[in-house]
């Protein structure tokens, strides 16, 4: 890639495209894995309509895997378990 294309943008990746939500007992799970130079942090968006406001949860563990695919698998069991926790606690 040439200097100027840096420069300008060029070099850029597009952006991860919004991930498909699951649906668990009423919420919005997104797995949203986080990039660690490589290797991925779990990490998962948890939405709720309460009261007609969409409410929101960010859950993110120090755990790390090796692909992306095995982070969002362990991302959307880690939030069903939460969500069976704390129900609606979760969204204040």
């Amino acid at each position: 890639m040439s200097l100027l294309s840096k420069l300008f943008g060029g070099g850029r990746s597009a952006p991860a495209p919004e991930p498909e939500p699951e649906i668990y007992k009423d919420c919005r799970i997104f797995a949203e894995p986080v990039d660690e130079g490589g290797k991925f942090r779990l990490a998962a968006r948890i939405e709720k309509e309460v009261d007609g406001e969409t409410r929101t949860h960010q859950l993110i563990r120090a755990d790390i895997f090796e692909s992306r695919d095995a982070a969002a698998s362990a991302a959307a069991l880690k939030a069903r378990q939460v969500i069976d926790e704390q129900g609606d606690r979760l969204f204040g």
